[in-house]
Parts: structure tokens; C-alpha cells; sequence
């Protein structure tokens, strides 16, 4: 963070700006320079000047709103953060902030030095990742828009030059078809990415914003159910940016089989120990290991990367107090891995594109995910040798059944 960090207080009441200094001045450290703008048309033409490192942002501005000036700014290309100032707390009012661009908001009359400076240095924070994505963006186009400008110069001059290579203009056309999918595969990276990091990110400053009012024993409660929130964010963050991972290294080549020599039994009890901290209210996992050998030659980390995944979803698309039956065996010359879960199942038309990079079923809207895990396990079976088969019933459950081939070191 820069050490002079300039803010721009947007309201139309002085009283509220002498408040607003009031506090600002009480912050240790005292590195902030807090300028006023009492009007609607004043502050867009401030803002314009992009002087400032964030933007405080009352709700009512007379005949206009904040929501209405931060909208406005986002849309000129403003890419400091903005920090809605409301009367009162309220989730529509939090959502409505968060569509418009806003990246957090106080409640005015309520929050401490503490509140504020923690709520500008989140912004900021947030805004400059939410930059760097954006920069990534714009190399990833002009990479592509480069790339394919390249190819259709070299189709033109092999047209000319001789059309009896017509063999080799049509791997050319491959290639152009194959960079408009990579230019689409990355445009739904940026579009996910964005939403996928923003609802974690949210639930993380909400919580931690909550917990400071937490202050007695009796709140203790109150307390540890935020830092749960948090916990859990953290760990869908960490989710969604493992799949991007691994999706970067499988385009790259980087991913190789590398197996070992291990106890399947034990191995698959450890990952089903490391779930239950993840699982819904009153869900379990039913593991049987269904044969007397249990000893492979496998790749331990693609192993594990495919059962959390299918497990994860088994819980992800099961309700609370339900069952995910998972079972091992070794017979002749395979490997067996199965996972059933009583949840919503598979839409018979959105079979065809399950295992389709960032496809997402028309029944799971409303749960979170980046539709690349299904995506990632089939191509880790597929590196290990083996076959990934499904079945599925709409509200009914899935059952995945990954059969590997049985080495021996």
C-alpha cells in the first residue's frame, strides 16, 4: 500500500465529512488524507482525475444515489476501489452495492477507526487482485489476437504460393480453430474467476468485519461461526485455484504418471479422515475396502486429487444427512475406485458436456463450483491408463466408477 493513502469522501452533508475526519484521524499511524466532495457532479469530475486510492461513497446524494455514482465511475474505466456509506445494514442493500462495483460497505453512525481503516486496506487489497486478473485478461487477448492475425497471414501466402498444400492450410485452419477455443476457453477463466474469487472474498471480509463486534466471553459462539465462514472460504479459494492449476499444467504437458508402490486401504481411509471437516450437516462417508489385497503401483497424488474431487462433489450436490458410499477393490488385473451419492443427479441433456471444461449443469446454478473438477479427474484417470465411467438419475444420486489397471512395481 502507498504510504499516503489520499481517500475522497462523496457527501452532501458537511457534518458527516468533519465525522468521517474525525475518525480518520483517530487511525494509528495517521497516513490517510481525506478530501471532501459534497456533490453528485463535483465528485464525478474528481474522480475522472483518478488523484485519490479509494472512494468513500455515501447512499444518498439528493436527487442521485451512490450506487447510481459508482456505477457511473466503474463504467468510465475507475478502478479504485469504492466503499458504499449506508444508514443501515441490510443484505439487499450489500448486494445491490456489490453488482454495482462497490468492494465493501459501512454502516455510517456505527464503525470505529479500527472499522475503517481495516475496510480501505481490504479494498484496496481486493482491487488490485482484481487488476491483476484483469491485466491477465488483456495479455491473454492480445496473445491471441496476435497469434491468429500470424496464422491467417501464412494461410494467405500458402494459398498463393502453391494450392496443392492444401493438406497443410487445413492444419492451419485446426490450429485457428483450436486458438478461437483457447480465446473462448479464456474469456470463461476471466468470467468464472471473477465470480468464483468475489463470493469467497466477500464472506471473508463480511466475517472478519463481524468479528470485531464480537468482543465478550458470551460471544464466543458468535465468534468461532465466522471463523468457520472464513475457513471455509479460504478453502473454496484454495479449491478454485488448485483446478486452474491443474488445468495450466495438463495444457503445458507438466502433469506425468509417477507411481509407487502403497496400501490402497489406508491411503483411501486417510482421504476420507481429510474430508470430514468439509462435509454438510450430518452427511458421512461409507468407506469398505472390498477385497483382501491391498497393495498397488499407483500415482498417490493423481489418486488423491481424483477421490477428493469426487468426493467433494458427492457432498456438493447431496443434501445435509446424507450418505457418500465409497468402495476400493482389487480384482485380476484392475483397480476400482466407486463414489455414490443421494444427490440431485445429472440432467439426461447436460450429460453429453459433463466432462467439458467449465460446463455446469442446469440444476446447480445455485452452488458454487468452476465446472473444471470432473474435467481434471477424467484426464488424471486418463493419464494413469484407466477408464472413468457415470451413472446418473436426476434427483436420485450418481454413482462415478473409475477402473485402473493392476502393475506391480
Amino acid at each position: 500500500m502507498p504510504d499516503r493513502i489520499r481517500v475522497l469522501l462523496v457527501d452532501d452533508d458537511e457534518d458527516d465529512f468533519i465525522i468521517a475526519r474525525d475518525i480518520m484521524d483517530d487511525i494509528p499511524g495517521r497516513n490517510y488524507v481525506l478530501d471532501w466532495a459534497p456533490s453528485f457532479n463535483e465528485a464525478i469530475s474528481i474522480i475522472r482525475e483518478q488523484r485519490h486510492h479509494v472512494y468513500l461513497v455515501d447512499f444518498r446524494l439528493g436527487a442521485h444515489d451512490g450506487l447510481e455514482l459508482i456505477t457511473q465511475a466503474v463504467n468510465e474505466g475507475i478502478t479504485a476501489p469504492f466503499i458504499l456509506l449506508t444508514g443501515q445494514s441490510d443484505r439487499e442493500t450489500d448486494e445491490k452495492a456489490m453488482r454495482a462495483g462497490a468492494q465493501d460497505y459501512l454502516v455510517k453512525g456505527t464503525f470505529n477507526p479500527y472499522d475503517l481503516e481495516r475496510s480501505i486496506r481490504y479494498s484496496i487489497e481486493h482491487a488490485k487482485s482484481l487488476a491483476e486478473i484483469q491485466k491477465l485478461n488483456t495479455e491473454l487477448e492480445q496473445r491471441v489476437e496476435d497469434r491468429t492475425q500470424e496464422l491467417a497471414a501464412a494461410i494467405q501466402n500458402l494459398e498463393k504460393a502453391n494450392k496443392t498444400l492444401k493438406k497443410a492450410q487445413q492444419e492451419i485452419y485446426k490450429a485457428l480453430q483450436k486458438e478461437k477455443e483457447l480465446h473462448e476457453l479464456k474469456s470463461r477463466f476471466v468470467t468464472i474467476a471473477s465470480h468464483e474469487f468475489r463470493t469467497p472474498l466477500s464472506t471473508v471480509l463480511s466475517s472478519a468485519s463481524l468479528i470485531t463486534k464480537y468482543k465478550s466471553a458470551e460471544d464466543d459462539e458468535k465468534r468461532l461461526k465466522h471463523v468457520g465462514r472464513i475457513k471455509s472460504a479460504v478453502h473454496n479459494l484454495t479449491n478454485i485455484l488448485n483446478d486452474f492449476l491443474s488445468i495450466s499444467r495438463m495444457e503445458e504437458g507438466k502433469i506425468h504418471n509417477v507411481p509407487s508402490t502403497f496400501d490402497l486401504q489406508s491411503f483411501a481411509a486417510e482421504v476420507v479422515d481429510e474430508m470430514q471437516g468439509f462435509l454438510k450437516e450430518g452427511q458421512r462417508i461409507d468407506y469398505r475396502h472390498e477385497s483382501e489385497q491391498i497393495t498397488v503401483y499407483l500415482d498417490k497424488q493423481l489418486m488423491r486429487n481424483v477421490m477428493i474431487n469426487l468426493l467433494s462433489n458427492g457432498s456438493k450436490y447431496s443434501g445435509e444427512d446424507s450418505t457418500i458410499w465409497f468402495t476400493t477393490d482389487i480384482k485380476g488385473d484392475a483397480i476400482r475406485l466407486v463414489v455414490r451419492d443421494e444427490g440431485i443427479g445429472i440432467p439426461e441433456g447436460d450429460k453429453a458436456h459433463l466432462f467439458t471444461p467449465f460446463f455446469r449443469a442446469q440444476n446447480v446454478t445455485n452452488i458454487q463450483g468452476t465446472g473444471l473438477g470432473l474435467n481434471i479427474v477424467k484426464k488424471y484417470v486418463e493419464i494413469m491408463g484407466g477408464e472413468l465411467h457415470y451413472e446418473s438419475e436426476l434427483d436420485r444420486g450418481t454413482t462415478f466408477t473409475i477402473t485402473l489397471p493392476y502393475t506391480t512395481a
